[in-house]
């Protein structure tokens, strides 16, 4: 009977009940009796978005170093992206003589379209969330923003082709190509002018101390002489390189339906070449490299090597900071201090740690994006 008790926790239950250890302590067994709940209870109101009220550090310490990426890489630029892929795609679809139900839209149709593709705002990515509401779908919902869209713009040619939107595609087809929409936006916006500007100011330091000698050390010890700009320009040669790897990165996008056969285009169409559409579509039209060979996803390839450049590149400015560091704190590079400034906090130092930081979290930021979408494929 006592093995019986053991197993099913009840003597020491009984135990617990009868200690005189908890006895003054009725919380421990009767939490609804703790003032330490009602206080809780009481300041559970919803609190709005502040530095010290949010979840992560990207949106609280830390929101001022990626607030660039936010037009980009935010739930709004996921959204704008995916309403200039589906304009982008009706409009192609009107160059398709086969096509004949879209006929080529008038100079006024397609102005119209361009400025639903490029004068997307705050207030228009909130009524697809509205939308979505309903749908709970987060893409049907933008279709059915543009469809109500182009029913405003009172065009009859744009009214006449409604069913057109989102034609033949799949989900990932409108996502795949707004992902990488998005981070050609944040690369060429934020993230390459902000490792350049490191990389010139390493590089101006390399110069200006070309000819200031220091001692260099080896396996930690004083050694051979060498003199402060060379060992700045290994650093900005070495940021050269991952910063280059990192444009060069080309993004991938596909167009190709459910499962990457075209297959409920070409039931619509056979007639049509519609793997010559979805390359000509996706390089021309968006401006992004073609990925011909797809399941009903885009593999995602192509982000883990641009966001694997990214991080070299930031684990560079690490040990940038790493010998920096040793440099100073060994005798060779003395810092001026800045006025209203910590005694750690040096003007070089902070100059280019800062952009370090700036450029970590930008990396941390690219980092949470991709893992959300590798971790659907």
């Amino acid at each position: 009977e006592r093995e019986n008790q053991l197993f099913d926790g009840s003597f020491f239950f009984q135990r617990l009940l009868s200690s005189s250890s908890t006895s003054s302590h009725p919380s421990l067994l009767h939490p609804s009796s703790s003032p330490y709940l009602h206080q809780a209870s009481a300041s559970a109101a919803p609190l709005d978005l502040t530095e010290l009220t949010a979840l992560g550090p990207l949106d609280g310490r830390y929101a001022p170093k990626v607030a660039p990426l936010r037009s980009s890489l935010s739930e709004y630029g996921l959204i704008k992206a995916r309403v200039l892929v589906e304009i982008r795609w009706l409009q192609c679809l009107s160059g398709i003589p086969q096509v004949v139900e879209v006929p080529p839209f008038s100079d006024e149709a397609n102005a119209v379209l361009e400025r639903i593709a490029t004068n997307f705002t705050v207030e228009d990515a909130a009524l697809v969330k509205k939308v979505e509401r309903t749908t709970n779908h987060d893409v049907k919902a933008v279709e059915y923003v543009i469809k109500e869209k182009l029913v405003e713009s009172g065009l009859e040619e744009l009214k006449d082709v409604l069913e057109f939107v989102h034609f033949s595609c799949t989900s990932e087809d409108i996502n795949n190509c707004a992902h990488a929409l998005m981070l050609r936006e944040a690369l060429v916006d934020v993230v390459l002018p902000a490792q350049d500007a490191v990389i010139e100011a390493i590089a101006s330091l390399a110069e200006k101390h070309a000819a200031l000698p220091m001692l260099a050390r080896t396996h930690g010890q004083t050694a051979s002489p060498t003199t402060l700009g060379k060992e700045m320009a290994v650093f900005a040669y070495r940021l050269a390189r991952a910063r280059d790897a990192a444009k060069a990165v080309p993004l991938l996008a596909k167009m190709a339906g459910a499962v990457g056969n075209y297959n409920a285009h070409l039931s619509a169409y056979p007639e049509v070449d519609w793997a010559a559409v979805a390359a000509k579509f996706v390089r021309s039209d968006l401006g992004l490299e073609w990925n011909p060979y797809v399941t009903q996803i885009e593999p995602h390839d192509y982000m883990s090597e641009l966001f694997g450049a990214v991080s070299r590149f930031n684990t560079v400015l690490v040990d940038f900071d790493r010998v920096r560091e040793m440099k100073r704190f060994g005798g060779g590079v003395d810092e001026k201090r800045v006025a209203a400034r910590t005694g750690k906090r040096r003007k070089t130092h902070l100059f280019l740690s800062l952009l370090s930081l700036s450029l970590f979290f930008l990396s941390l930021s690219l980092s949470s994006f991709s893992l959300s979408l590798l971790s659907l494929s």
